[in-house]
């Protein structure tokens, strides 16, 4: 069917309905809008006295409001089903509807983030209904984040395929939306450099020194400043570029790697692409690629434009529908990469392709599981993640990858953690760290200590966890690993805490928020037991973490930090925040959670 004939529901920007010819219906008043927005973004459904409680709280009869607006629905929405209970919004040819096709980009082709505008039900409020207003807030934070993302990555696919132009114009649209965003800023530069537009580009990475020292008293990140230059490495003229002498490179670069001579390692991965541009054999320039992206983000910290570049381009140059090892390997880092800077709905689409091109292939399936068990454990659906986790553990135990089995039995670890479960990861925790000794992986020991003391920590055992947090801090300081430096620092202020060493625990809280890691769950994290240690010193900084962890939680889609930030907003008197406490806590099943909210709000 053409896209002329095409029926729009469009709830980002003033919410309207949109049909070809004449003029169409449109729901009567706003709360068949909220109805329509809250029912479309809820994949699973929602039971209707859930719903009527949400948006009528007030009505004499709360099911009879929501049957009229649902009726409502109905009759200007004709072709989609509002139906069931739980109720379910189901969209058929030719219905269409932007927010559902943000949420769902990857599984959506030819998606143009171009036409995704405004906020969520833009203009409307809902004072009436103060908990689905939160909940609106949320959602205009996660859907904002999720446009951004989509514009990035849509400006380095264009990048890849050698349009520039576009690039430049993607880019510079997600800078509206976010002038501070370095990876924008550094792909516009990067598209500008392509087109020629030296001065232009010059004169934008200028701006940006500037913005960055007046508006927020920083340096200019070092990626804008590098996507000026995009130097890369000469290789001897003389060397022959065939499939040989690219495989000898990638060879030693990993062979370097391993033995943690990481800067002479990318070195060689780097002079491995370039040879294989030589040869122009686009399996072996996309195989280069996403080797030396994998060195970038696991061996140097690499997150940002120039590492998304080089898998764009191997994307590029394997094919849009390659099921390959490289392929999957591309689509994970992606995933790997969304996860880590909190636009879960884009992880999902990527890791979701990232499964399909790894059929056939169990060491990438089982890499590929252990990220999606990571995802739905930092946005809280634990059975998700065990069930991930565990059968990648199988995979690696199956296929003998040591490391592999070591970093999903700790994230299991992880997840029995926080959901209060101390025995069991306890258990998977000290397996982990028995496996990382064999295999002397010290760069992934900061993260098992760390955790494996809090679950001491967690246990009252405070002597045996402040010999592990210490141990975490101290690694991950000489590693100068920010991820789990804010980790370490976290459980430090809780050790502290514990002790009713308020002073201390300020510190570490100090300490922790001073680098700022690429995992935004662990900024996260820190930030809650930032509120926590202010709330307990009854500091007015109290009120600034749990802002800004409100604020990062709703962007991130990380439900049960969203939950304990409207709990600590309920223990500073926000009495709104105390109606949405149970009511978000509801839809996550987490028996610690609901011990700490039935311990500080009791019922």
């Amino acid at each position: 069917m053409s896209r002329m004939a095409e029926n729009w529901i469009r709830l980002l920007g003033p919410p309207r309905i949109e049909s070809p010819g004449a003029t169409p219906l449109q729901p009567r008043g706003r709360k068949a809008w909220a109805v329509l927005a809250y029912l479309a973004l809820q994949a699973d459904g929602t039971g209707r006295s859930r719903t009527a409680s949400l948006l009528f709280p007030d009505a004499e009869d709360p099911l009879g409001a929501l049957r009229w607006n649902l009726s409502e629905l109905r009759r200007t929405l004709d072709g989609v089903t509002v139906a069931g209970d739980p109720l379910r919004l189901t969209l058929q040819p030719p219905w269409r509807c932007d927010a559902l096709e943000v949420v769902d980009s990857a599984g959506v082709p030819g998606v143009d983030p171009r036409t995704f505008g405004g906020q969520l039900l833009e203009g409307l409020t809902f004072a009436d209904s103060p908990v689905f207003d939160s909940w609106l807030a949320d959602q205009r934070y996660r859907l904002d984040n999720v446009v951004q993302s989509l514009l990035y990555e849509a400006a380095l696919a264009a990048l890849a395929s050698g349009a520039p132009g576009q690039a430049a114009e993607l880019a510079s649209l997600a800078l509206q939306r976010d002038p501070f965003h370095a990876d924008c800023n550094a792909v516009l530069v990067k598209a500008l450099v392509a087109l020629g537009e030296h001065r232009h580009a010059r004169e934008h990475v200028t701006k940006c020194g500037n913005l960055y020292r007046e508006e927020l008293g920083l340096p200019l990140p070092a990626e804008i400043r590098r996507a000026l230059s995009d130097a890369v490495p000469e290789a001897d003229p003389g060397m022959p570029a065939t499939a040989a002498t690219v495989r000898s490179y990638l060879d030693a670069g990993g062979a370097s790697l391993w033995a943690g001579a990481v800067d002479r390692g990318l070195d060689q991965l780097r002079l491995a692409v370039v040879l294989a541009q030589r040869t122009g054999d686009a399996h072996l320039i996309a195989e280069s690629l996403v080797t030396l992206s994998g060195a970038l983000i696991h061996q140097a910290g690499g997150r940002g434009a120039e590492v998304a570049d080089f898998l764009h381009r191997a994307l590029q140059a394997e094919g849009p529908d390659g099921a390959s090892r490289t392929a999957a390997a591309a689509y994970r880092e992606l995933g790997y990469l969304s996860v880590q800077r909190g636009v879960p709905d884009r992880a999902a689409g990527w890791l979701d392709r990232a499964l399909r091109a790894a059929e056939g292939f169990p060491d990438e399936q089982a890499r590929v599981l252990a990220i999606q068990g990571m995802l739905a454990s930092d946005t809280a659906r634990y059975g998700e993640a065990v069930t991930a986790l565990t059968e990648s553990g199988e995979l690696a135990k199956a296929i003998g990858n040591r490391r592999q089995q070591a970093f999903s039995e700790a994230l299991l670890g992880r997840v029995h953690l926080l959901r209060g479960e101390l025995d069991q990861a306890a258990a998977r925790l000290d397996r982990a760290l028995v496996w990382i000794a064999e295999e002397h992986w010290t760069a992934f020991e900061p993260f098992v200590d760390g955790v494996r003391g809090e679950t001491y920590l967690a246990a009252g055992k405070l002597e045996e966890a402040a010999a592990m947090i210490d141990r975490s801090w101290v690694m991950a300081d000489l590693a100068g690993d920010h991820c789990y430096m804010a980790l370490a620092a976290g459980a430090e202020a809780r050790l502290f805490l514990a002790h009713g060493d308020l002073a201390a625990a300020e510190h570490w809280i100090d300490r922790g928020l001073e680098p700022k890691p690429w995992y935004l769950w662990y900024s996260a994290r820190l930030l809650d037991t930032a509120a926590e240690v202010a709330m307990a010193m009854g500091s007015p900084r109290a009120s600034k973490f749990v802002e800004k962890l409100a604020e990062l939680a709703s962007r991130s889609g990380m439900r049960e930090f969203t939950v304990r930030a409207q709990s600590h907003r309920a223990v500073l008197g926000d009495e709104v925040a105390a109606q949405a406490v149970p009511w978000l806590a509801k839809e996550i099943e987490n028996p610690a959670l609901e011990a700490f909210l039935k311990q500080r709000h009791g019922g």
